[in-house]
This record gives C-alpha cells, sequence and structure tokens, in this order.
C-alpha cells in the first residue's frame, strides 16, 4: 500500500479543496472549503453556473446591495457544498463571513441561513459543518448552535487555549492550523526548514490531541493547513486531517511506512493538568501568546479580503 492508502486505515481522510475532479481522484470522507478555496474555484469558468445560479437566487431578494451580495455569498458557499455533497460520502464544511468572527448572535444567524439553504436542498445538518473562527465570539456562538443541533467546526486555532474553550463548549470538531504555525517559527527563527518531528506546529497538535484523549472530550480534531507531506505523517492517528490536493497526491506516491504516532491509550498515560478557563483566562492566554494572537488575526484577515474578492465577481453580475 502507499503512503495515502495507509494513512487511511488509521485517520480519516478529508479533502481540503474546492476542486470537484480532485475529490473524485482521492476519494475522502469529507471535505472542507474556506472563501480562498472556493475564490480560486470561482474563477475558474468551468464553476460558472454555480455562480450564475447564486446571481439569480441574491437578485430575488428586495432591498439594498450588501443584502443581496450576502445572499449572493451564503447562496455560492452551498452550491459548492452541494456538489461536493455528491462526491464525498461524509460531511462537508461551509464557512460562515470572516468579518463576523467577534459578533456571536450574526455569526449565528449565519450559520442559521447556510443550514436553511441546504436543508431547502433536501442535505440533512448532520451532513454539514458550520465553520466559525476560534475567537471566544466565534466558541459561544458555536455552544448556541451546538445545543440547537447545528455542528460546528472552528477553525484558524493555533493554542491548546483555543482548543480546551472549544471542547468545553461542547463544539463538533476544531481544526488547528499546523502549516500555519510552522510559517510564522520560521520566520521567527529565521530559518528556511525545521524537520516535522522539530515542527512547533506538530507539536501543538499532539498537545491538544493528547489533552482531549486524556480527559474524554468527545469534540473531534482535524489537523489542517500542512505545508509538507512528513508533518502529515508525524500526525497519523490524529481523528482527521484535511490536506491539499497537491500533498496527498505526493502521499499517492510515496511508499514509505506509516506508523501510527497518536493514539488514545497513550495519551492516558501522560502527565498532564486540567486547565480551568474562563473569558478573562481565554484572552489573557492568548495575549500571552504571540503566535496563535498573530497567526488568528491574520487569518481572519485573509478570509474577508477574499470574501471582499468573491463579492465583487457577484457585484460585477448583480
Amino acid at each position: 500500500m502507499n503512503a495515502l492508502e495507509q494513512l487511511k486505515k488509521l485517520t480519516i481522510v478529508v479533502a481540503d479543496t474546492g476542486d470537484f475532479q480532485s475529490m473524485k481522484k482521492y476519494q475522502p470522507r469529507d471535505a472542507t472549503t474556506n472563501p480562498s478555496l472556493i475564490l480560486q474555484s470561482a474563477l475558474n469558468p468551468q464553476y460558472k453556473e454555480l455562480i450564475d445560479d447564486a446571481i439569480v437566487y441574491a437578485k430575488s431578494f428586495n432591498g439594498d446591495e450588501n443584502k443581496k451580495l450576502q445572499k449572493g455569498i451564503q447562496k455560492l458557499f452551498v452550491n459548492f457544498g452541494l456538489e461536493i455533497l455528491k462526491i464525498v460520502p461524509g460531511r462537508v464544511s461551509t464557512e460562515v463571513d470572516a468579518r463576523l468572527s467577534f459578533r456571536i448572535y450574526d455569526t449565528i444567524a449565519y450559520a442559521k441561513n447556510i443550514i436553511r439553504l441546504y436543508e431547502k436542498e433536501g442535505i440533512s445538518r448532520e451532513r454539514i459543518l458550520i465553520k466559525v473562527a476560534a475567537t471566544w465570539e466565534g466558541v459561544k456562538a458555536a455552544e448556541i448552535l451546538e445545543k440547537e443541533g447545528i455542528h460546528t467546526n472552528l477553525t484558524l486555532l493555533f493554542s491548546l487555549t483555543q482548543a480546551i474553550a472549544c471542547a468545553e463548549a461542547g463544539v463538533k470538531l476544531i481544526s488547528p492550523f499546523v502549516g500555519r504555525i510552522l510559517d510564522w517559527y520560521k520566520k521567527e527563527k529565521n530559518v528556511d526548514y525545521i524537520p516535522a518531528p522539530q515542527d512547533p506546529g506538530v507539536h501543538s497538535l499532539i498537545e491538544i490531541y493528547n489533552y482531549y484523549k486524556k480527559f474524554n472530550y468527545k469534540t473531534e480534531i482535524m489537523g489542517a493547513s500542512f505545508r509538507n507531506k512528513e508533518e502529515i505523517l508525524e500526525l497519523a492517528g490524529c481523528d482527521l486531517l484535511t490536506i491539499s490536493p497537491k500533498l496527498l497526491e505526493e502521499l499517492e506516491n510515496t511508499n514509505t511506512v506509516v506508523e501510527r504516532k497518536l493514539s488514545p491509550e497513550n495519551a492516558k498515560n501522560i502527565n498532564m493538568d486540567k486547565v480551568e478557563l474562563n473569558e478573562m483566562a481565554f484572552r489573557w492566554n492568548l495575549n500571552e501568546n504571540p503566535m496563535a494572537t498573530e497567526k488568528l488575526a491574520e487569518g481572519i484577515r485573509k478570509f474577508s479580503n477574499d470574501i471582499k474578492e468573491l463579492e465583487k465577481v457577484i457585484y460585477k453580475e448583480l
């Protein structure tokens, strides 16, 4: 078996792409999208009918331009999600507008509208994960959504503090961003390369995994944002890993033996203290972690800018 086939026996593999052909090729169980991936796909002429449908939907609303733009973006995200769900047997993650990352009730309203659009097309909410940035407000919004049967994927997660808050809130799944942590430390240390066994992003996810399994949290852990296949192989055994088509191809072309690196049994034996977390502690701990603070803010800005670019595409047609 190649490395990808071996990995699939230890971990649920998820496709991190908006490209349908890649999903068909690699047959992941789930798929994730974000505004950056949707923007890349939306500029591809082969997806024009998904955009056209979103435009028609947006035009059906009375009201100002901003409302129509928001409705058009939501429908575009759902249109991509619907196509993805024709390919993957499991779930798709669909993102809330990153500009709402510090607004609890607007996030909830946005998420509910996405779920309504899916349900209108006959898709059960069990197959949808609503992606929300792991700010304090995002965690609180997710906590409310989970209680109403809407499952969430807390994204832009760079620290154990964020992960603990998510677990305590009962969110369905978190996405620690392994590669973006590596990017920060390479820049900080002024180096071009850090071996995977010493990779700070890998270590961050391992710490979160061990904490969750030791203290019996049910929240699923899905490693994300990988920069190389070695990072992925260091995390074999994690609940889920979402992987870009480029790295899926590299794993498929690799014949190395894949060993389980993470297991609940080993986590139980690790000496860790349980952390009590409230809003003040969350904000302080995040503040004391410059990497997590910077990468969270940068990620929100990046996704916000890509949403604006998508709005330009829709606005031109409106």
